[in-house]
Parts: C-alpha cells; sequence; structure tokens
C-alpha cells in the first residue's frame, strides 16, 4: 500500500541530494553505468546494503530470495537487507543518509517518490544498466514499465506492483438478489448494489452497509486514471516537470461527490483515513465492497468468512477509456559513493529479483503482481492460480489497460502532500462543509505553493 511521507522532508532530500550529485562515480549526472568487467576486477566480497519496508509474509520472502542470491554468489557478492520501517521511513532515513553521505547501495522506494528520486541525481538509471547490458527490458509488463519510465527511460526497477480491485462480499451479494459474477463497472453501477446490500436491523441500526473504503487519495487517482484523466499538468508530469495538480476536474469532482453522497444517504460506512480500520469493516462483514489493492487479496481469503470475490476497478462512466495504474515500489541503485563494483553487484540483485522465477517466487509468496510477464507461465504461478482464481483479475485488468499518461501516473515532487489534499476535500465533501468542487479546487491552491517551493528547489 501507498503510505504517505511529508513532503518538506522530500523536498529538504532533493536539495541536499542535487548538491552531492557529483560525488563518486557512476551517478546519474554521466549517466553510466558500470559493466560486468567492474564486479570481476573486484577483490574480496563485495557487501550490498539494500534498504526496504517489508514486513512480516513479505520480508519472509524477500529474505528468503536474498538468502538464494548470496548462496550462488557465494565469495562475490553479499546481499544485506535491512528493514527501515514504512516506505515513509525509508525516504526520511534516506533523506537523512543523503545529508550524512552514508546511503546505502540500493533502496526500496514507493511509486510516489519517483519524482523526488529522479530530481536528486543520486542513482543510476535502470535504463543505463540495460543499455550496458542488452537487458530484456520488454519482459516487464508494459502498464509497470509505464510508470517508472520518464523522458523514455526506465529510472528504476519495479520490484513489488499492485493493482487496485474491487472487492466483493459473495454471499451478501447473493442474498441481496445480486449476482457477483456480474459486478458494477461504474460509480453508479456500485451506488444502486450498494443500496441494495446494505441491511437494517429491526431498530434501524445499519448491520451492513453496501460499501466502504479508506478515506485515501490513491483510490481517486485511480478513478481519474481510469476516465483518462489526468491528475497533474505537463502530461501527468511525463513531457516537463508538473507545475501543477489538475485533480480538480469535473471527473475529479464527480468521483468525490458519488463518494459523499453514499456515506451521507447511509448506504457506505466512514471508517476514515486508516486503511486497516476499512479492511477489518470488509473482513467482518459490516461492508459488502470495498476497494482496496491486490496486496490484501491473501489476508482477505483468509480472514474472511465468507466467499471473496474480485472485480475490476470500476470506472466514473462506462465511456471511460482508460485503466488504472499501478501501486507498490520499485528498486533505485545508489551511484555517488559506491564503487563501480557495488553498484554492478547492486544490478546483478536486481536482475536476479526481476528473473520470471524469482518473480514467481515473489508473486505466490506475497500476492504482488508479477512485474516479468514470463513469471506467469511458471508452473508454481499457474498452480496458486489456480487455487486462487481471484487473482486472475488484476492479471486480466493490467493486460487489458493500454498505457498511457493518464495511468502512468502523476509525477510530482510533493505528490504525498498532494494526494492529503484530496483526502481532506472527501472529508469536507462529506461532512457537507463544501462541495466536492469546491474541496478540490481549494485543495488544488492550497499545493500550489509547496509545488513552487519543491520545483524552484530542485532548478
Amino acid at each position: 500500500m501507498r503510505k504517505l511521507v511529508v513532503a518538506t522532508a522530500v523536498a529538504a532530500l532533493a536539495l541536499t541530494a542535487c548538491s552531492s550529485s557529483s560525488s563518486g562515480s557512476g551517478a546519474d549526472a554521466s549517466g553510466g553505468a558500470p559493466g560486468a568487467q567492474a564486479l570481476q576486477d573486484a577483490k574480496g566480497v563485495t557487501t550490498v546494503t539494500f534498504w526496504h519496508g517489508m514486513t512480516g509474509q513479505n520480508a519472509t520472502v524477500l529474505n528468503g530470495l536474498v538468502d538464494a542470491f548470496n548462496q550462488a554468489h557465494q565469495g562475490k557478492i553479499e546481499v544485506k537487507p535491512v528493514f527501515q520501517g514504512t516506505y515513509d521511513d525509508v525516504i526520511a532515513k534516506y533523506k537523512a543518509s543523503v545529508q550524512q553521505k552514508g546511503t546505502p547501495s540500493l533502496v526500496q522506494i514507493y511509486d510516489i517518490g519517483t519524482r523526488f528520486m529522479i530530481d536528486s541525481k543520486q542513482t543510476v538509471p535502470a535504463q543505463a544498466f540495460a543499455d550496458k547490458d542488452g537487458y530484456p527490458l520488454d519482459d516487464i509488463e508494459p502498464g509497470i514499465r509505464n510508470y517508472y519510465t520518464a523522458g523514455g527511460k526506465l529510472v528504476s526497477m519495479p520490484f513489488n506492483s499492485s493493482m487496485p480491485l474491487l472487492y466483493l462480499n459473495a454471499d451478501a451479494f447473493k442474498a441481496a438478489g445480486l449476482d457477483p459474477t456480474k459486478p458494477p463497472q461504474t460509480l453508479a453501477e456500485l451506488g444502486d448494489a450498494a443500496k441494495k446490500l446494505t441491511v437494517k436491523d429491526a431498530n434501524g441500526q445499519t448491520t451492513q452497509y453496501g460499501f466502504g473504503a479508506a478515506i485515501y487519495g490513491w483510490f481517486v487517482e485511480e478513478l481519474l486514471a481510469e476516465s483518462g484523466t489526468l491528475y497533474c499538468d505537463q502530461g501527468n508530469g511525463r513531457d516537463a516537470k508538473a507545475g501543477k495538480v489538475v485533480y480538480d476536474s469535473a471527473k475529479g469532482a464527480e468521483a468525490v461527490q458519488w463518494w459523499a453522497d453514499l456515506v451521507k444517504g447511509g448506504y457506505a460506512v466512514n471508517t476514515g483515513r486508516t486503511t486497516a480500520d476499512a479492511q477489518a469493516a470488509f473482513k467482518a462483514g459490516r461492508s459488502a465492497m470495498n476497494l482496496e489493492s491486490t496486496g490484501v487479496l491473501g489476508g482477505y481469503t483468509q480472514a474472511a468468512k465468507f466467499t471473496v470475490a474480485t472485480a475490476p476497478y470500476p470506472k466514473i462512466d462506462a465511456a471511460d477509456p482508460g485503466g488504472p495504474a499501478i501501486g507498490g515500489a520499485s528498486l533505485w541503485i545508489d551511484g555517488p559513493g559506491h564503487s563501480p563494483a557495488e553498484q554492478r553487484a547492486a544490478w546483478e540483485f536486481v536482475t536476479f529479483l526481476s528473473d520470471p522465477a524469482q518473480q514467481a517466487t515473489w508473486h505466490t509468496g506475497t500476492g504482488y503482481f508479477p512485474i516479468n510477464r514470463k513469471a506467469l507461465d511458471d508452473p508454481k504461478d499457474k498452480a496458486w492460480l489456480a487455487k486462487y482464481p481471484q487473482f486472475q483479475t488484476a492479471i486480466d485488468e493490467l493486460h487489458s489497460t493500454r498505457p498511457s499518461p493518464a495511468n502512468a501516473g502523476c509525477l510530482l515532487g510533493v505528490m504525498p502532500q498532494a494526494r492529503k489534499g484530496v483526502e481532506t476535500a472527501i472529508e469536507q465533501t462529506i461532512s457537507g462543509g463544501k462541495t466536492a468542487q469546491q474541496a478540490l479546487s481549494d485543495a488544488a491552491k492550497d499545493i500550489q505553493s509547496a509545488i513552487d517551493s519543491y520545483n524552484s528547489s530542485v532548478g
């Protein structure tokens, strides 16, 4: 899941990182990447310090992959994984490491940190290594590659990617006379289903809401992507550095107003911004439909006492041309202060993780989408999908999405802060303090100074 990080920390990191980009070898500023000879010429064991934010089962699978790599490269490369907390914690600690000139060799950064990482000029682009080796980037799922591409170049290697889904309580659907195999496809259809799925007891108390989702800006970003609508200007920051957000569009207002109207009508439960609370409501049967990431599918199927079904993420309108944007995180190889051998060793590990066999292990062990499309042909992956057919929805959803600037996601230096602004707008609309259009327009105005400050700081 995407977490939030304070925008001022990102801007401060950009300033310090840019000032340090001239040191070391193989940095983004030079556009180069060390070849295999750098590692062959190294003496002893080359250590790769790898910062990440994986926990629980995800961490167990990741550590298993690290062990397999280290065993295969014994005496030559040793990867040392270091858990650094949430995605917020990872990027904040990375900021401090840049200031202290003690960065890790490799770092996992969540998707909305991409603009900052590009601006930092602290890393060696994945494209530089791929070009040097002739590495087959075409094996990466186009929709996933699309997100981490800027200026026609792959800036980092995708790792743990997720897709948004509509989760259904299939038992509740049947009880309400609805067919879970024919799920709602638009917001209007979802709203109609929510009304039929809402159940009250003899005292008029709601025992089951038709719909529930955390007040999480990511969900609005996905609806805009589905509609083919930009979140920020300059082609979602892909043509040039974004100078403003444009989420206060008619489509954005329609999505937020729909959400607020369902809550105010008593058909959607309002669990606030905490995603775990909305997840708990769905697993307990308190809400019959839920918007969430593919990353929770395993937990839902294990915890729920009802049949969990999945459906593609809904569209604002049936005619909307787009598809959703991916979530998750990617891997960035640090340049300044790290030897060519260390950078090369990090790339060897990154490509190991990206291979079909490892991606199949990652996919089946965690539920994250395999970034390498050949992983889906692996026998263990096929067996896993046969056992958990609900995940096929995400595969079909990604493969049916044609990459575009809208579903590439917005590259914005203060994207975390922009997302918070949308969440505030949702809350204001639910409370009735503002219309969705006014709330989003105010949020767009409020974020402008932070965008200007960030862009000025990075040049």
